[in-house]
C-alpha cells in the first residue's frame, strides 16, 4: 500500500490505519518525517514524493517495492485548497491547486498503472470530496479539481478493468481537527476579496462556521478507505461522513430545481439576498 500526503491529517491517520490492520505502508509525503514510521517500523516506510514532480513518484514505488517487495494499492490523498473569490484569484494560484489536485492524481495513476498491470491487478483508491458531487460558494477551483478526478475516476472504473484494475472513490466531508482545514484557512488569508464581495464573503465564511451537517473525524473517514481498498466488488464510490451522507440524499433524492432551492437555503445566500434585497 502507497499513500499520498502522509505528513498529517488524514493521510497520516490512514497510514496508521492500514499499519494497524497489518498491511504494509509507503507512506509518502513532499517532506519525510520520520516520526511516523517510528511507530511502527515494520508495517510502516517513510519515503519522499512529491505529485507534481514523476520522477520523485517513480523514485517512491521502486523504493516501496524494495522495502515490502511489492505494492498492491495506492491511495491518492495528498491535496490542497483555498476560500477565494474566483473573480480575484490569480490564475498561478489556481493552476497550483490543479497541479496537485488534478495533475498530481494523473500522475501518480499513470506510474503505478504499468506496475500493476504487469502483476495482473491493483486497486487505486482516490480521494475526492461530497463536494465532487455538490459544490459551495468560495470553493470554487478546488470543487473544479475534485469533479474532475470524479470524472477521471468513473471513466478509468471502466477502462483499467481490462486490465483487472480496480478504481475507488471515497468522498469524505467536512472532518473535525484536520490541518487540511487550517491550511486551507493559511492560504485563504492571502487571497484579494473585492469590496463589491466583501459583505457576502463575511457572511459565507460565517455561515460555513455554522455548518448544518454532523462532521466526520478523520478515522471515520480512513475506514472508508480501508474499506475501498480491500473491496472487491465493481462499487466505485465510498461516501464518508454523515454530512456527505445528507449531502447525497439532497442532491439525488429530489429535483433539481429543489435541490439548488434548498442549498441555497442552507448555506445562508437567499438569507443574504433578501437581507440585500436582490432577486
Amino acid at each position: 500500500m502507497l499513500i499520498t500526503g502522509c505528513s498529517t491529517g488524514l493521510g497520516n491517520t490512514t497510514a496508521r490505519k492500514f499499519a494497524y490492520e497489518g498491511w504494509n505502508v509507503v507512506a509518502t509525503m513532499r517532506k519525510p518525517d520520520q516520526r511516523l514510521a517510528a511507530e511502527n517500523p515494520e508495517r510502516i516506510f517513510v519515503t519522499e514524493l512529491d505529485v507534481t514532480k514523476p520522477a520523485s513518484i517513480e523514485a517512491a514505488i521502486a523504493a516501496g517495492i524494495a522495502r515490502f517487495g511489492q505494492i498492491d494499492a495506492v491511495v491518492n490523498n495528498a491535496g490542497v485548497s483555498i476560500l477565494s473569490i474566483f473573480e480575484a484569484t490569480p490564475m498561478n494560484v489556481i493552476r497550483g491547486i490543479f497541479e496537485t489536485n488534478v495533475f498530481g492524481v494523473m500522475n501518480v495513476i499513470q506510474a503505478i498503472t504499468p506496475y500493476f498491470r504487469e502483476q495482473s491487478g491493483g486497486t487505486i483508491v482516490n480521494i475526492t470530496s461530497n463536494m465532487g458531487f455538490a459544490s459551495n460558494p468560495l470553493l470554487a477551483v478546488y470543487i473544479a479539481t475534485k469533479h474532475a478526478i470524479e470524472g477521471l475516476s468513473e471513466s478509468l472504473s471502466y477502462e483499467l478493468e481490462s486490465q483487472n484494475i480496480s478504481i475507488k472513490l471515497v468522498e469524505p466531508g467536512a472532518m473535525l481537527t484536520t490541518s487540511f482545514s487550517s491550511n486551507t484557512m493559511s492560504a485563504t488569508q492571502d487571497m484579494p476579496i473585492p469590496q463589491s464581495y466583501k459583505p457576502y464573503f463575511d457572511h459565507m465564511m460565517q455561515s460555513m462556521m455554522n455548518y448544518p451537517f454532523d462532521n466526520a473525524d478523520e478515522n471515520q473517514v480512513a475506514d472508508q478507505v480501508y474499506a475501498a481498498a480491500c473491496d472487491e466488488s465493481d462499487r466505485l464510490r465510498f461516501l464518508a461522513g454523515p454530512d456527505v451522507e445528507e449531502t447525497a440524499k439532497l442532491r439525488w433524492t429530489q429535483s433539481e430545481e429543489k435541490y439548488m432551492t434548498t442549498m441555497r437555503n442552507l448555506m445562508g445566500q437567499t438569507a443574504w439576498l433578501n437581507m440585500h434585497g436582490k432577486d
